[in-house]
């Protein structure tokens, strides 16, 4: 990790790493798989397909299925992107009205497998899947393993700062300058994909500043006057004045505060809270400036990420496989670097865990 992506995060919350490991040693190191929890109809003019690949980006897959399908490419669609350095099994959908099912016999390989099929009655929407699964093992590691178990417990029990991963800001965190260049110019991207990447990342670097304040503070996993608070699978939200004293669901990592994904509109917070809210962003004038004038809506995004079902074990003593869920849009990096540094291989980076 660069030290301008590193810049663009904040400090971690259980104290300094216990070590040092490889990510991604080999793409089977970095498995994913989409939880997906529709009930299919059975029936309908879109084709879903579960598809197993493996050094492969989720666009290049789309692109091959249109190809093979002879559909456009935007007639393809996916719950999410997914790393090109692993072995990730994701859905996709394809529309065709009247059609039978395309031969996707030749695409299939040792890197692209079709592991299920589905006719449905509607398309895959982005973010329709309600979580990851990751499988991630670490190689080389250099650390105290009496310390790593007890940061994996304080992890598992009470969860990690849900800072947007590096990879959401691109190489050497070019996605950020490029971002404050086209603020500066007070113009947006004329392209659809890039105005969307680059705004995506004018707002992450912002609810990132936000939670590193409250990280410093000690305060991202408490309740503070004026919070706005939602639920770990939930877009609702309510104040922190709704929540009785005795209530379990923030000890039982259910219920989280939220920070700002920065857009129009006024902030649902109030007192404290809003004027750390408000210096977070004064941090970054011109990228709020650019995201209120593309009148980009505002959001929020829970503050504390909870690692479910969090299991680990060392196959040798120079590595460690780690088995967890996260919700969708969130990113293992931002558990892994709360235990040990670590180095990518070539070629490894991590591109994207939504």
């Amino acid at each position: 990790m660069t030290t301008a992506q590193l810049d663009c995060l904040g400090p971690t919350a259980w104290g300094p790493p216990c070590g040092n490991a490889v990510l991604k040693a080999l793409p089977e190191h970095f498995c994913v798989t989409e939880v997906l929890d529709i009930a299919f109809s059975g029936q309908g003019e879109h084709l879903w397909l579960l598809i197993e690949k493996r050094n492969l980006n989720t666009e290049e897959v789309a692109k091959r299925l249109a190809r093979v399908a002879g559909l456009k490419v935007r007639d393809v669609s996916y719950a999410g992107l997914k790393d090109r350095k692993a072995v990730t099994r994701q859905w996709f959908s394809l529309q065709l009205p009247g059609r039978a099912d395309p031969d996707f016999s030749a695409l299939w390989n040792s890197d692209l497998q079709c592991i299920d099929s589905r006719r449905h009655s509607r398309k895959l929407q982005r973010g329709a899947h309600s979580a990851n699964h990751f499988v991630i093992h670490l190689t080389q590691l250099h650390a105290d393993v009496g310390l790593l178990d007890a940061r994996l417990q304080q992890i598992a029990a009470r969860g990690v700062p849900n800072y947007f991963g590096p990879q959401r800001f691109g190489h050497a965190a070019g996605n950020v300058l490029e971002a404050r260049s086209w603020a500066e110019r007070g113009a947006l991207p004329p392209a659809r994909g890039t105005r969307s990447r680059l705004l995506s990342t004018a707002r992450s670097l912002i609810f990132n500043r936000l939670l590193a304040q409250r990280v410093a503070a000690g305060t991202w996993d408490q309740v503070l006057a004026g919070d706005c608070l939602a639920f770990t699978n939930s877009r609702s939200q309510f104040s922190a004045e709704r929540l009785a004293s005795d209530d379990p669901r923030l000890a039982e990592l259910d219920v989280h505060p939220t920070g700002p994904m920065w857009g129009a509109g006024e902030p649902p917070v109030a007192a404290e809270v809003a004027v750390i809210e408000r210096q977070a962003a004064d941090t970054e004038p011109a990228l709020v400036a650019w995201l209120l004038a593309a009148e980009v809506e505002q959001a929020r995004r829970i503050l504390r990420l909870p690692i479910a079902a969090l299991t680990w074990h060392y196959p040798s003593p120079d590595s460690l496989v780690l088995e967890f869920t996260l919700p969708t849009g969130c990113f293992a990096t931002a558990m892994l670097r709360e235990l040990v540094t670590l180095t990518d291989e070539p070629g490894g980076g991590l591109e994207s865990e939504s």
